[in-house]
């Protein structure tokens, strides 16, 4: 049993993916970049806004406007302020779950605190919030995962992850952390579950409720 449950943010607590997808790829068109919101989540699902921003100059050859990550933000928060919802069965699970547990985020602070205050998590975690500013490096590099764990007091061989991207998993496998697979989110469609079991996912579970069988809740 681990000692540390480590939440990604968007697509395990939050179903997001679906809308920032979509913003993402609209914005991009208003800059010429055609990429459809599926190409969008299959390419930087899990990814910092720096690490989109950097991709999509260096492999689409478009430089973008300087205040990209400020613009997508922005936008973001509007859809997210009309749509988000929390997965189903995310307050159940925290509510029973007897273990430490944080979130460790590619998403910015403002973000994350965010969209837990909309879907009503933010009490539940407490200042326990990590985000990729913090760190140098961030998803598939394992520092975030390294820093909330000693943040939080644990050894990484104790600690647990759960994500729903492979840059999430190769992260956590790489941080020497257990990491499960999530693919509950309206995002993940046929054949997800092996994207992240190739990534090094210990187990894939598709619903909360998979999630506390698998820690024996």
């Amino acid at each position: 049993m681990a000692e540390l449950i480590v939440f990604d943010c968007d697509g395990v607590l939050v179903d997001s993916e679906m809308i920032a997808s979509r913003e993402l790829a609209a914005y991009l068109a208003e800059q010429g970049v055609d990429l459809a919101p599926e190409e969008a989540r299959q390419r930087f699902t899990g990814c910092s806004l720096a690490t989109v921003h950097e991709k999509i100059q260096t492999e689409n050859g478009v430089i973008l406007p300087a205040t990209f990550e400020e613009d997508l933000r922005r936008r973001d928060r509007a859809a997210f302020d009309r749509e988000l919802k929390a997965i189903p069965g995310i307050h159940a699970l925290l509510e029973q779950l007897p273990l430490a547990k944080c979130v460790a985020s590619s998403g910015s602070p403002e973000k994350i605190n965010h969209s837990l205050k909309l879907t009503g998590l933010d009490g539940f975690f407490g200042q326990n919030l990590f985000s990729a500013r913090m760190v140098t490096h961030g998803k598939p590099a394992p520092d975030l995962f390294l820093f909330a764990a000693h943040r939080m007091g644990v050894a990484p061989k104790d600690s647990l992850v759960i994500e729903d991207s492979p840059v999430g998993i190769e992260a956590a496998r790489a941080a020497g952390m257990t990491a499960v697979g999530f693919i509950g989110g309206s995002h993940c469609g046929k054949n997800y579950g092996q994207r992240l079991e190739a990534a090094g996912a210990r187990t894939i579970c598709a619903t909360m409720e998979d999630v506390a069988a698998f820690l024996s809740l």
